[in-house]
């Protein structure tokens, strides 16, 4: 069977029955490569399957996936959850999705707030918070959004709501994935990139041509094990052929122009901005924040009289504290493994997470701690 990228067959998922056959036929092509790669994955659920279904311990050792800055709650910067904490100190109401509501700040969580008495829920959409603030029109709530463009288009709808209640806010941290890779691809050792299927859903595929230029193969992958496989042959395709370009093996759901409908939303609210990645620094051009029209709703600016002194203290007990060690940043790099780390699965477990990629479902270390200690993986 010839498996292609450009012989797909749009619009169909595999079925159960046939995707044992595929894995193996996948598998076989793969191993029958000769091609030698180091391949980076930039997504949380790419780890997550590739851990979950043990993938690193059937690929042939010249084949090697390394883990990216793909979990948007990993590089979320400790300023901006310092700031959710100090808000919900100082009397607000703020809400975000349940993952981050146990990541680390520079000396606190926002679950730790909770607990000493601050108002901290956790929502499932921005929708939830906005139903809050009008349920409760005493309460200041805000809501804490996280993420990458899989997310942004959701919250640029809340917010292009006429009826949005004067008493609900959004303090944003979101980012643009492309830069992030392109950042990397310069600074990491890497061949190759499985972009991710998602944030592909909603940008397209054309972002990701600038690796392609620099000489990067890349392929755009579903989530199920035949996906990965599928986008690892392909990877080996273009290699073999002597080409680097941007290809998608996720035709189902992606395409080329990305969601338009979500994209003009996205420009409509946000704007480009340099912004902060927790482990990296900051990158250019790789956030997006609120447009001047918007930002009567920018909790950051508007309630800043209202946390400046709670976070004044939050970073002062930061300075004061003997944090974990923790090699957060070298594993978002793909430069080091978790298994590498001295607190893995000893002082950092997923009940008591020293650093950010252990709490979240798509972090690298908690999917490897879950799944198993040495991640599936014969090299770890």
């Amino acid at each position: 069977m010839k498996v292609d990228a450009d012989n797909m067959e749009n619009g169909k998922s595999l079925s159960k029955t046939a995707v044992s056959d595929i894995e193996k036929k996948l598998l076989e092509r793969i191993k029958g490569s000769e091609v030698s790669l180091r391949i980076m994955h930039v997504c949380g659920t790419h780890e997550r399957t590739i851990a979950k279904y043990g993938l690193r311990s059937v690929l042939p050792q010249y084949i090697e996936v390394i883990s990216g800055p793909g979990c948007p709650v990993c590089v979320t910067p400790e300023r901006d959850i310092d700031i959710a904490i100090a808000l919900a100190k100082s009397g607000a109401t703020v809400v975000t999705f349940g993952d981050m509501m146990r990541v680390p700040g520079s000396s606190d969580s926002l679950l730790n707030a909770k607990s000493e008495g601050a108002d901290v829920r956790m929502v499932y959409s921005i929708d939830d918070a906005v139903a809050l603030a009008e349920k409760k029109p005493d309460l200041k709530v805000v809501f804490f959004g996280i993420g990458f463009e899989t997310t942004v288009p959701a919250n640029a709808a809340a917010l292009l709501r006429k009826d949005l209640p004067d008493n609900f806010s959004l303090l944003a941290s979101q980012k643009q994935t492309p830069p992030a890779v392109n950042l990397l691809a310069s600074d990491t050792n890497v061949d190759a990139f499985i972009a991710p299927g998602h944030v592909a859903t909603i940008i397209g595929t054309e972002p990701f041509e600038p690796l392609a230029k620099k000489g990067f193969p890349v392929v755009v992958s579903g989530f199920e094990a035949a996906d990965i496989l599928l986008g690892i042959n392909i990877l080996q395709m273009q290699v073999e052929k002597g080409i680097s370009r941007v290809d998608n093996g996720y035709p189902r759901v992606v395409k080329p122009e990305g969601n338009t409908i979500a994209l003009k939303m996205m420009d409509e609210v946000f704007k480009t901005s340099d912004s902060e990645w927790r482990g990296i620094g900051n990158i250019e051009d790789s956030g997006l924040v609120l447009r001047e029209e918007f930002e009567e709703k920018d909790a950051a600016k508007i309630h800043e009289d209202l946390y400046s002194a709670s976070l004044a203290e939050i970073k002062s007990k930061a300075e004061g504290k003997d944090k974990k060690r923790c090699i957060c940043a070298a594993i978002l790099t793909g430069k080091a493994k978790p298994s590498q780390c001295p607190n893995f699965g000893k002082e950092c477990t997923p009940k008591k997470p020293a650093g950010p990629c252990m709490v979240s479902q798509e972090g690298m270390c908690y999917n490897w701690y879950k799944y198993s200690r040495e991640g599936g993986s014969k090299n770890a």
